[in-house]
């Protein structure tokens, strides 16, 4: 008997290790994965189609979105902190204290959120939400920093009318895969 017991517990930590190894695989490839996306944006000339400074698509939201909606919470975020504190060391400080100020604001708007996914709200809704979240949170950093807090009169507006562009990009882009992957528990995220 007690060499099944012994057995069972072996199989029990084998299995728990391969499920932390997994998640942490997962993490570090959706990490990579929304690195890439932030780099590449860079490369895009946004500023040029809509004269707006600082403008950016919000590539690397898609993959957060898909790890809020598709993972445990606590990975969405590690994934959104790194995310942002490696881009803040390739690009600066303030690039940093915005991506922060916005992408923390963000995920705690958009982590209730979606709670409705399916319910009352999409993807998409969802990432507008998020989007417009983000951005009244980088603007507030800005006003902060730059002491200037006329800029939620005159940045923040035509930021928000963006975010309508760039929040539906990012719920579109996101939608295919999150709807191939479904949570695996009733607790709102992939066992991995």
């Amino acid at each position: 008997m007690n060499g099944n017991n012994m057995n069972i517990n072996m199989n029990g930590k084998i299995s728990s290790q391969r499920q932390r190894l997994r998640r942490l695989t997962t993490d570090a490839v959706l990490l990579s994965l929304a690195l890439v996306l932030s780099i590449v944006e860079r490369w895009i000339p946004l500023e040029l189609i809509v004269p707006v400074p600082g403008l950016k698509l919000g590539l690397a939201n898609i993959v957060t979105l898909f790890a809020l909606m598709r993972l445990q919470p606590i990975d969405a975020l590690a994934i959104l902190l790194v995310r942002c504190l490696v881009m803040g060391v390739i690009n600066g400080p303030m690039t940093l204290i915005f991506s922060l100020t916005g992408g923390i604001l963000a995920f705690f708007v958009m982590w209730p959120l979606s709670r409705l996914e399916g319910k009352s709200l999409s993807a998409i809704g969802i990432s507008l939400a998020g989007a417009a979240v983000h951005n009244i949170g980088q603007v507030a950093a800005a006003g902060l920093v730059l002491n200037e807090p006329l800029l939620f009169l005159t940045y923040l507006p035509p930021l928000l009318l963006t975010s309508l562009a760039t929040g539906t990009l990012t719920g579109v882009a996101a939608y295919p895969v999150i709807r191939q992957y479904r949570p695996a528990s009733p607790a709102h995220g992939l066992e991995v």
